[in-house]
């Protein structure tokens, strides 16, 4: 046997090796009936596996916790039971931002357990639990590459309770197996546990996570095993009601006060374990919360987040294809326009849709959509009955990586008096692409290649988007490249790209400090340069970056950094964004910056953040400031103020303009159940103040009732006195709304 064939053996046996000796816990059945209290005092608790000797995430990854955690678990034919201790070290408080679900960030202490229930280390479900039994629940996609892999949108229902005892509180879980999407007939799955302690600004984790990785990143999970396979949890049909009554007045088009009765509902109907179809007929989302507003100083379109919850359960397999300024699909794209007046959105109204979601197995994640939306009469260019439609396929390879394929279809329909609805053949915009997503076994690796082609009447040349995305990242070193190449006819009507007809290169670096310092976790230096340009005009945009980045201890955090940008302007623009004169196409501009941003702590009960900029702008100069306050009164008020003040100075006849974007708003958590949230938002660049306040009391679990108030007001604009005017109403509603979760 040649010495090249040995080492190839020894080192497969390592492998080996090391996979088996992977921490793992095993689940074993019980009989037990488990009463969901907080308390361990179910016999079965007392021969559980135990997952313990919790590692330190932050602030450093190289010892054990301080404060350590105990976990035990096991199951029966209808639940997954959790039981987990978090010891401290003596008597203490707690922080919460709020009673309300679905907490985040690091003003928290929370208990959360991560399953990757395919074993494949790209998806995962998350469920946690706070001291005061407050909820959350969410999913990780795309392998918890970054932080925002997690989203919190996804709400299913679950059981849980936790208790505070004089040095440790705990808390119990029950997670039905109908909750989950997972293969039948398998006996392991991946998981972690990961605790936060606001305490000692202390995060920790069972499966040893680095710290210069994301801490939900799944590449790096432990392994539950099953005394014996899964099998199949039974009939999975959850049917979700609705009904709603709103009035609205339309000040602004003198129209009269507009009542409505609508009834509709969603159906959530496992077609296997792993494999889910939702229907939804005459959807209303008049609950979702507003948006906030920013201020606009692009020459381009902003995006908002999708909000709507029939848009979220396996929302990546659709929304992750393209990179973040070229989305083939982009979900607002389906039942939602925006006022030109109000700037707040407004609901196409959508008749019905389907999706199908999920694994067929281990490997392959498929996601079909299908949503017709409603002719629209009222707005200044009329809209046709349109049917949208969606259909992707992802197959893991390697390790962690996937391909994906994805398919698009917008169709226009004519709605006749009849009510028959026909093919307008010429009303089509349909798209065709691929991607590879990078995500090497160890992270050290990960970045996206993807191509894309549109299709619309005529089919001119050029319709296609192209990307090349790279990162590596190690615990002292990051190093990122993109190079985006973006056909000028490319047109995804369903998607999200807001720029056209450019080629682009953006290569970045960051070096990482960490000194053996009580103040100081890690900081460093960054540097980037991005570099727009297009066959017809050359170089039209460049931006140069070079900052220092701090990351404190207490968790509070900031950088400074020195910009140079270069503008050619191929159109018309005015720099405030306010209709004043425009500069002209063909100029060009270098001007120069510098930004610091700060964050505080955030386990304060007052804390914020504020970021400002100041130096050349086009052919004058800009000044801006973004500053939020946070206050709460644990656990039952929250209070936050966000000012967004922009001054701009140009040289006549260009128009110089003082923008105020001013968003308080008020959180009162009565109990885990009961809430209300007002929120106002003055924005003089579209001259129009918002109120939006919502009560939301949930009966039972996922079913709630919502009293929802919405108000617009026209606000003086402009770099005079009456800044802070505030002038007639525009539009006003009011909507009732009840929905019920029912499992059948």
């Amino acid at each position: 046997m040649s010495v090249g064939i040995r080492l190839t053996i020894a080192v497969l046996l390592c492998a080996w090796a090391a996979d088996a000796q992977r921490p793992h816990l095993r689940m074993v059945r019980t009989a037990d009936h488990v009463t969901i209290d907080g308390k361990m005092d179910e016999p079965a608790w007392q021969s559980a596996d135990v997952a313990h000797h919790f590692k330190q995430y932050f602030p450093f990854d190289s010892s054990y916790a301080k404060a350590q955690t105990e976990v035990r678990m096991m199951y029966d034919d209808h639940f997954i039971y959790v039981h987990a201790i978090m010891h401290n070290e003596g008597p203490r408080k707690y922080i919460t931002p709020s009673l309300r679900r679905d907490f985040r960030g690091e003003a928290n202490d929370g208990f959360s357990i991560v399953l990757d229930t395919y074993q494949d280390h790209t998806n995962a479900f998350q469920f946690g639990i706070n001291p005061f039994g407050v909820q959350r629940e969410g999913m990780v996609s795309n392998g918890g590459t970054v932080s925002e892999d997690l989203s919190l949108t996804w709400d299913n229902k679950w059981f849980s309770e936790a208790r505070i005892l004089e040095d440790r509180w705990e808390c119990e879980m029950a997670i039905p197996f109908k909750t989950l999407r997972y293969k039948e007939g398998l006996t392991a799955w991946n998981i972690n546990f990961y605790r936060i302690d606001s305490h000692a600004a202390e995060r920790s984790t069972w499966a040893v996570v680095p710290r210069f990785y994301p801490i939900v990143n799944l590449a790096f999970l432990n392994e539950l095993i099953w005394d014996k396979p899964l099998h199949h949890p039974g009939p999975n049909v959850s049917v979700i009601p609705y009904v709603a009554t709103r009035t609205n007045h339309n000040y602004e088009n003198k129209s009269p006060t507009e009542n409505q009765l609508t009834f509709g509902g969603d159906a959530k109907i496992g077609v296997s374990p792993a494999l889910n179809l939702d229907l939804t007929v005459n959807p209303d989302f008049s609950q979702v919360e507003v948006d906030q507003q920013v201020t606009n100083l692009s020459r381009f379109e902003i995006s908002y987040p999708e909000k709507r919850q029939f848009f979220l359960e396996n929302a990546d397999l659709f929304a992750s294809f393209g990179s973040l300024n070229s989305r083939p699909f982009f979900s607002r794209r389906i039942g939602v326009t925006r006022s030109p007046t109000t700037g707040q959105n407004v609901q196409n109204p959508i008749l019905g849709g389907a999706r199908l979601s999920g694994k067929i197995d281990n490997k392959t994640r498929i996601g079909i959509m299908t949503m017709q939306a409603d002719k629209i009469d009222t707005l200044k260019q009329p809209l046709p009955s349109i049917n949208y439609s969606v259909a992707a396929i992802q197959r893991r390879i390697f390790s962690r990586s996937s391909i994906g394929l994805i398919m698009l279809n917008k169709q226009a329909w004519h709605d006749s008096a009849q009510h028959d609805f026909k093919l307008l053949p010429n009303q089509f915009n349909r798209l065709i692409g691929v991607d590879y997503n990078l995500a090497s076994k160890s992270n050290r690796w990960n970045g996206k290649f993807f191509y894309h082609h549109s299709f619309q009447p005529h089919n001119p040349e050029k319709s296609f988007a192209s990307s090349a995305a790279l990162t590596y990242k190690v615990q002292r070193l990051q190093v990122d490249w993109l190079a985006q190449d973006i056909g000028e006819n490319f047109n995804p009507e369903m998607g999200y790209t807001p720029r056209r007809g450019f080629r682009r290169i953006d290569p970045k670096a960051m070096v990482f400090f960490y000194p053996q310092s009580k103040l100081v976790n890690n900081h460093g230096p960054a540097g980037e340069l991005d570099l727009t340009w297009t066959e017809r005009y050359g170089t039209t945009d460049w931006a140069g970056n070079l900052g220092y980045f701090i990351n404190f201890q207490n968790t509070a955090d900031g950088y400074v950094l020195l910009r140079k940008d270069y503008t050619l302007l191929y159109f018309d623009f005015d720099p405030t964004n306010t209709g004043g004169a425009k500069l002209p196409a063909g100029t060009s501009y270098g001007y120069t910056s510098l930004m610091a941003y700060f964050d505080s702590n955030y386990r304060k009960q007052f804390y914020f953040n504020i970021q400002g900029q100041v130096g050349q702008y086009f052919n004058g100069t800009r000044t801006n400031a973004n500053i939020t306050l946070n206050y709460r009164i644990q656990p039952y008020m929250a209070f936050s103020l966000n000012v967004n003040y922009n001054s701009i100075k140009l040289p006549a006849p260009y128009k110089s303009a003082d923008l105020l974007l001013v968003g308080p708003k008020v959180d009162f958590t009565f109990s885990r159940k009961l809430f209300w949230t007002t929120y106002v938002q003055y924005n003089n660049q579209i001259s129009n103040m918002n109120i939006n306040s919502r009560l939301q009391w949930r009966f039972r679990p996922v079913s709630d009732f919502y009293l929802v108030y919405t108000d617009n007001y026209f606000a003086e604009t402009g770099y005079n006195s009456h800044l802070f005017y505030v002038g007639q109403p525009k539009l006003r509603a009011l909507v009732l709304k009840l929905t019920y979760w029912m499992n059948m």
